[in-house]
């Protein structure tokens, strides 16, 4: 089954349009002829194949190629490669008649975004080795990740033609994973992007309510950034300065995203523009000098803010960006972020990793050797054995996603390390053996804990001794993650005869009481000691961390969840998690409000701990066998949904009792007499609301303080926020839930 004729001529189109794009790249005729050849592979591959939107096949290909070319610089066997990344994993073509056709090079490009697919495609047992063969590739040849982010950025640019679930895992994945990728090899136009589609997908509304504010404040926004660029202008051309200047909007993502975490409207906001100018650099006068020199003219028509100044230009990020940056006060006391690069500095803030290979030279050794650095780190994470996928995906985004800063050695010797680092990751970056023995820290010549935050400028010694050791809790002061998987490597082998010590005084406990170890013991057992696993749970037992105490009350409770018992849970598959005679007899999942057995196959999420109303999606659970059901926005799902996709399934409130669910609220305002009884009259005597806790502290005319109460549903909750807001003095008054990170 072919392509019709419309279809033939709009794929030539798009083609053409590639080979145009692709003319700046190709060399001679022979560069042009491969790009050919590999598009007729690929097209005669996906022969008679449609996308779930009804195009043609072979216009993705086309589509991600086209991306790797304009928007991220790659060269042409880059563009081969994006035009055949689908071909040996969709059709019957191998790794090795591509070798036989484009090269041995082109062939491991293939193989390698073949090997990245299944990472996403595996059940949780698989992805571990398949996100090992990921990161092989990257440390290999750093072109495959980035083509990969090219085609994750098309699905997400066609995602409209998914369905829902499929849509959840998708976004999850692309937030989790591939937005901070591209962050970490410097791309940040497409990383605002997949985070702009991510949220376009996950909520909607919120989308659609910032786009269309941006859209309204445009017209004043145009006028301020007129107004606040005139004087720089004028100064800038009187020096002689060759510039372009622009404002550009925040992306919504990231005005959501603070929107979310300072608990603010979108008119709080103040920074949702920056003003970038772009210099084109005299070749007379070094790079740095020039930034410096257009900041100094800047501040002397608007006075900076001190502690916002990001020096990039003489310390750049590890992802090789280069710039500086600086908030001043502008015109109607607005402050406004301005950002200052060279021609140069804007390629590689655009094009990221791909840009330092057309302005490789001695200048750039050392940015490349923070990248190289970066690379040693996954390839010595490679070589460890982690204990299962989650763990070594959340160790590895933790490389990924930060700001940094800069410390340096007692011999002056500058590392990059991300912000919040201890001076025992510190000791980490610089060797295992280090961390191993670490005791102590010099910091700017001070005695500190090795446990001590370390800031950007510290100069930082490790103290060692043979007699130390890592311990479990180590772990809860380090965030990088050579650290983590070093401590981690070192206690695993440690922890295997805590494991068999555990098993032996577990079951020796539970032949006390004639209990045999059982699947429905342990749904008992794990979330009583707040483990996650046997493992867990068996290592704290065996090294001495838990105790027995109480064990028989536990064997004994039959608790039923008095909320969940109120939740109709529906699937779009809804044989999905069913056996095959459940199969002919149910078309829907519905939980009977009158049961009240221990087995009920729904537990509340204690991350985000959701009450009717809000919006909510359920995760098998593959340690219990039941439903966790999450808030929508909830981080933990975000990462659930990331690692273990297809365990999603949608979940819904039907009708339910009047029950009262545990919420907790924020509030801060300012202090006087009476506040406390009034707030008290409000919620207790107009309201009718019961108070389970209520704290308040005020100091210096301010006060803050929490409030757990009951509440049936998300709208009882929304009118008591609304009534304790109108309270004279209440400035905010939030609900606690996981932040977004």
């Amino acid at each position: 089954m072919g392509y019709s004729q419309e279809d033939e001529r709009i794929i030539g189109e798009q083609f053409d349009k590639l080979m145009a794009s692709c003319a700046k790249i190709c060399k001679n005729e022979y560069d042009k002829d491969l790009i050919q050849r590999a598009f007729f592979l690929a097209k005669e591959a996906h022969e008679g194949v449609r996308r779930r939107s009804g195009e043609p096949y072979i216009l993705h290909p086309i589509a991600v190629a086209q991306i790797v070319v304009d928007e991220i610089g790659l060269g042409v066997k880059s563009v081969v490669a994006a035009l055949l990344h689908d071909v040996v994993e969709d059709t019957d073509y191998t790794v090795e008649d591509i070798e036989s056709r484009f090269g041995p090079k082109i062939a491991l490009m293939v193989d390698g975004l073949t090997k990245m697919s299944g990472v996403f495609k595996t059940s949780a047992s698989e992805q571990a080795e398949n996100f090992r063969k990921m990161l092989l590739t990257l440390s290999d040849d750093v072109r495959v990740i980035l083509i990969k982010i090219a085609d994750r950025l098309h699905n997400m640019r066609t995602l409209q033609y998914m369905p829902p679930h499929k849509q959840m895992k998708i976004t999850s994945e692309t937030i989790y994973l591939f937005a901070p990728l591209a962050y970490r090899l410097g791309l940040f136009a497409i990383k605002s992007e997949l985070e702009d589609l991510s949220l376009k997908y996950r909520f909607p509304e919120d989308y659609k309510q910032i786009e269309a504010k941006i859209a309204e404040t445009e017209a004043d926004r145009t006028k301020f950034i007129e107004k606040f660029n005139a004087p720089i202008i004028e100064k800038l051309k009187s020096n002689d300065i060759d510039f372009e200047i622009s404002g550009r909007v925040k992306s919504i993502y990231s005005i959501w995203a603070k929107m979310q975490r300072k608990h603010v409207s979108f008119e709080e906001i103040y920074d949702i523009f920056a003003v970038r100018i772009v210099f084109h650099p005299s070749p007379l006068i070094p790079e740095k000098s020039q930034c410096w020199h257009i900041y100094s003219l800047i501040t002397d028509i608007y006075k900076p803010k001190p502690d916002r100044i990001r020096d990039w230009v003489n310390i750049p990020k590890a992802n090789g960006y280069e710039a500086l940056h600086s908030t001043v006060m502008g015109p109607d006391g607005v402050w406004v972020e301005v950002q200052i690069r060279s021609e140069r500095m804007e390629e590689i803030a655009e094009r990221g990793f791909a840009a330092h290979w057309k302005y490789k030279s001695e200048k750039l050794s050392k940015e490349e050797g923070e990248f190289d650095r970066w690379m040693k780190q996954v390839r010595e994470a490679l070589n460890s054995s982690p204990e299962n996928a989650v763990e070594f995906l959340d160790n590895f985004k933790l490389s990924l996603y930060t700001s940094e800063i800069v410390v340096f050695t007692p011999k002056g010797e500058s590392r990059t390390l991300p912000q919040g680092a201890t001076a025992l990751d510190f000791a980490y970056d610089i060797h295992t053996k280090i961390g191993n023995s670490a005791m102590g820290a010099k910091i700017n010549r001070k005695i500190e804990s090795i446990f001590a935050p370390i800031s950007s400028g510290d100069q930082v010694e490790i103290i060692t001794s043979k007699n130390v050791k890592p311990k479990a809790e180590w772990l809860e002061h380090v965030i990088t993650t050579k650290a983590k998987q070093s401590i981690m490597n070192f206690l695993k082998k440690e922890n295997l005869n805590n494991i068999a010590n555990g098993i032996v005084l577990f079951e020796g406990k539970l032949k006390e009481y004639g209990v045999p170890p059982s699947a429905r013991v342990f749904r008992k057992i794990l979330p009583a000691y707040e483990c996650a696993t046997k493992d867990e749970f068996y290592s704290k037992l065996g090294a001495g961390i838990l105790k027995l105490d109480g064990i028989e009350k536990i064997l004994r409770d039959n608790p039923a969840n008095k909320i969940l018992k109120f939740w109709t849970l529906q699937i779009p598959n809804p044989f999905r998690f069913l056996g095959a005679e459940e199969k002919k007899k149910n078309k829907k999942l519905v939980v009977d409000p009158s049961e009240e057995t221990e087995e009920s196959q729904f537990v509340i999420a204690p991350c985000c701990n959701p009450i009717p109303g809000d919006e909510v999606v359920g995760y098998k659970n593959e340690v219990t066998h039941k439903i966790d059901v999450h808030k929508k926005n909830c981080n933990e799902l975000i990462k659930l949904a990331a690692q273990h996709g297809n365990n999603l399934t949608p979940v819904t409130w039907s009708s339910h009792k009047a029950m009262s669910y545990l919420s907790v609220l924020e509030m801060r305002g300012i202090d006087r007499i009476g506040i406390l009884m009034e707030l008290s009259q409000v919620i207790t005597g107009e309201l009718n609301i019961n108070i389970r806790e209520l704290h308040i502290q005020s100091h210096d005319g301010i006060f803050e303080g929490r409030i757990s109460l009951y509440v049936k549903n998300i709208k009882d909750l929304r009118m008591i926020m609304e009534k304790v807001r109108r309270i004279k003095g209440v400035e905010q008054v939030n609900r606690v839930e996981n932040k977004i990170e």
